[in-house]
């Protein structure tokens, strides 16, 4: 029982017969335990002076196998989908093998190396992504600055993007693939842009540039054999340096005006001109028709007057006569007033036959209005109206 228990020795501490207790086990022991046990695997024992016996040839044989197909093992490996792999038997290429299963040479005799060629990768050249918020965010001035054709210096800013499209090539061809592409990008930028203009790189040339500097990287990287195609280039900013922002920004404002100034004059043209020209055509085709109509007139007027002439030389009086009625046919057809001669007499009749229709239309429509049933519900009945006292009609003198 514990020391401390009732009824135990009061007088006995609790490190009393510490070197009664067990020990831990001894670390020899458990070693010859373990020979013994591989020794009864592959055919030992142990000898009458309790010394492990040498394993037999068997044993050892089983041994190499198991080292061997672990070895053996360690060489397969997995590729991903979007991968390949170049093997490499003592540093020198072997094949480049697919997405899958596949297997090698352990190492030290054959290593892989995985390659992307699905990833999209990127090359800043001029800035970087990671810089501060200001406008020259991440500029990096001995990559930015150019010269242009004109002899003026801008600010240019390029992304370029780009794939592996041959493993072997990507790795054995070119050392530093990202440095050589860097290095390729700036010299073809600055060929580039120093043919070009100030002007035509910061307004209408941006996409040309553009197209221009992707078709030179991806001559001089397949000349360098590198197994990289170019997929596009981005010209992410293309500004003056920023010590003349403001001065190329009132030379932009003034090229703006006068190209706007332009414009208007352009358009003002386009709207007038036409006009002007379409009223010089209407005037010229009116005329024309004039002097048409005119001369057409004046000889049907010659003809008509040859034809009453030779009836007058035939029959001077009945010719007079006809065209004497036919004057005064045309010039009173266009009056309302009626004379009525009356023979025997010495008074002429006058009948002003328009202000008569329109009292009669007057009076009409006073006696209609005045003689209208009062009762809503009785019909109209025209013979209920008392018909306007006086003659109705006008007599003509005799």
């Amino acid at each position: 029982m514990s020391w401390n228990e009732p009824g135990g020795d009061k007088n006995k501490d609790p490190w009393s017969g510490r070197n009664e207790e067990n020990g831990p086990p001894d670390l020899d022991e458990a070693i010859r335990s373990l020979q013994d046990k591989l020794g009864g695997i592959f055919g030992g024992g142990s000898g009458n002076n309790n010394e492990p016996a040498a394993p037999s040839l068997k044993g050892l044989g089983f041994l190499a196998l198991g080292a061997i197909a672990l070895w053996s093992a360690s060489g397969f490996y997995i590729v991903d989908e979007g991968n390949r792999g170049v093997e490499m038997r003592f540093g020198k290429y072997i094949a480049t093998t697919q997405p899958g299963l596949n297997w090698k040479l352990p190492a030290p005799i054959d290593t892989v190396d995985i390659v992307n060629i699905s990833k999209q990768r990127f090359l800043e050249v001029g800035y970087r992504s990671g810089g501060g918020s200001s406008r020259g965010r991440g500029s990096v001035a001995k990559e930015a600055l150019m010269l242009t054709k004109d002899e003026n210096i801008v600010d240019v800013r390029l992304a370029v993007q780009y794939q592996v499209n041959d493993a072997k090539k990507y790795l054995f061809n070119i050392l530093n693939q990202t440095a050589t592409l860097k290095q390729v990008t700036e010299s073809v930028e600055r060929g580039v842009i120093g043919g070009s203009t100030m002007d035509f790189v910061l307004t209408e040339g941006r996409s040309q540039i553009v197209a221009d500097i992707k078709t030179e990287i991806q001559h001089v990287m397949d000349s360098y054999d590198s197994g990289i195609i170019i997929t596009s280039v981005n010209l992410q900013d293309a500004q003056p340096p920023e010590q003349v922002q403001s001065a190329f920004e009132d030379a932009i404002k003034a090229r703006e005006d006068k190209q706007r100034l332009i414009n208007e004059a352009e358009a003002y043209a386009n709207d007038v001109v036409p006009k002007a020209r379409g009223a010089a055509a209407r005037i010229l085709q009116e005329s024309e028709g004039y002097q048409s109509r005119i001369i057409a007139v004046a000889e049907g007027d010659v003809s008509r007057f040859s034809q009453i002439l030779k009836e007058y030389r035939k029959a001077p009086e009945v010719t007079r006569k006809r065209i004497y009625l036919d004057t005064m046919e045309a010039v009173m057809s266009s009056t309302d007033t009626v004379l009525v001669d009356v023979k025997g007499g010495n008074n002429i009749m006058y009948l002003p036959l328009d202000k008569l229709a329109a009292k009669s239309q007057v009076a009409n429509t006073k006696s209609l209005t005045r003689y209208k049933p009062v009762s809503s519900n009785q019909p109209y009945n025209m013979n209920n109206v008392p018909r306007p006292s006086g003659r109705g009609r006008t007599e003509r003198g005799r």
